[in-house]
């Protein structure tokens, strides 16, 4: 069953509706907050919008070095067991 969790990201309240843990969505809205702001300290004059574009872009780049390194660890480890 869904529940609403209210999160604020970059200054604004979002109710969000969701199966997840509140904690857990909690833990997601301060990473994008915390991009946000990280962003908006460096780049002054950047709207809102594109602090978030920024975030989005910088959270995604971490996703994706994450999945790469994921795979890579997980085909050295296949490497390992078939030379055992």
């Amino acid at each position: 069953m869904k529940k609403k969790v209210d999160v604020e990201i970059f200054g604004e309240i979002y109710s969000l509706k969701t199966d997840e843990d509140s904690e857990y969505v909690r833990k997601v809205a301060a990473a994008v907050d915390s991009s946000m702001r990280e962003i908006a300290q460096k780049t002054h004059s950047f709207s809102s919008a594109r602090i978030s574009v920024f975030a989005a872009l910088d959270l995604a780049d971490k996703y994706f070095q994450m999945k790469k390194d994921y795979e890579e660890l997980l085909k050295l480890v296949d490497s390992k067991n078939r030379h055992k």
